[in-house]
């Protein structure tokens, strides 16, 4: 379905039996999308999981609107592993110049573009990519990145957060689950040489959820979950100049509370 915009940079609004009949198709949903006139998608999530998504939307926003207040107009973004849309979503509303969405499942991206159709905006896109694979060069680049819920799915994190970095020119806000704190000194060679060690990377088998079709899970069924400092090590690596660690609202999300998700805004 084609949809033109308008004057106000809005789309022409797709018709209900359209959009009703589309959701229903791709169902189950993952997010809850407020579709205005065209009702609420149902999340799949049980309801003490369900506000993850609303605790790391507000961390989101207090990294971004602080950063960009007063320039959405200009501003590009780049929402790696979107899923179905909803942060990018999130980031087409505050006006932004032009907001990319790529993730490594086309049934996903099916329900983000829909989403995008019923809210009518111009400014939004969506595409196939593979945060472990994508060329920098050929993305270009973006004022803002986001990494949300995506790097401990990973078989290969530091490659990912290269690739970003890359196109990455201002800030990325990453969110992702980390592992318990490991500090201590390797062998390195010999019994008298050793090397600190900064956090950890856990290897974690999700074969289980892979090979049943889980859309949560990444490209691969092996994955690397780190540690807080394992991930801000592997930030600066990456080369972004500095790293912030977002505190959870009051009333967050329990893991986010408990420090087991952390949000961060990585600056260049």
């Amino acid at each position: 379905m084609t949809l033109n915009p308008d004057a106000s940079g809005l789309v022409e609004s797709a018709s209900a039996e359209y959009v009703h009949k589309r959701i229903a198709e791709l169902g189950p949903w993952f997010y809850e999308f407020d579709l205005g006139k065209f009702g609420k998608t149902t999340s799949i999530l049980p309801p003490e999981v369900l506000p993850i998504h609303e605790t790391r939307l507000e961390m989101v926003n207090r990294a971004v609107d602080a950063h960009f207040a007063g320039s959405f107009s200009q501003i590009r973004c780049l929402d790696v592993g979107c899923h179905e849309g909803y942060y990018s979503v999130a980031m087409a509303r505050k006006g932004m110049r032009e907001v990319q969405g790529v993730d490594v499942r086309e049934q996903s991206l099916e329900k983000a573009r829909v989403v995008a159709e019923a809210l009518g905006f111009s400014n939004l896109t969506f595409g196939r990519q593979n945060c472990e694979q994508m060329n920098p060069e050929e993305i270009g680049s973006f004022d803002l990145c986001l990494f949300l819920g995506v790097l401990y799915h990973l078989e290969n994190p530091m490659l990912a957060l290269r690739n970003i970095s890359r196109v990455t020119s201002n800030l990325c806000v990453l969110e992702t689950q980390v592992v318990d704190e490991v500090d201590g000194y390797a062998e390195w060679g010999a019994r008298e040489w050793t090397k600190k060690y900064h956090g950890v990377l856990a290897v974690i088998d999700e074969s289980g959820e892979f090979y049943s079709d889980n859309r949560e899970t990444g490209a691969t069924p092996l994955v690397m979950c780190p540690s807080p400092k394992a991930l801000e090590t592997m930030l600066k690596h990456a080369g972004f100049r500095r790293v912030e660690i977002i505190e959870p609202p009051p009333g967050a999300y329990e893991q986010h509370q408990r420090g087991k998700r952390v949000v961060c805004a990585a600056y260049k």
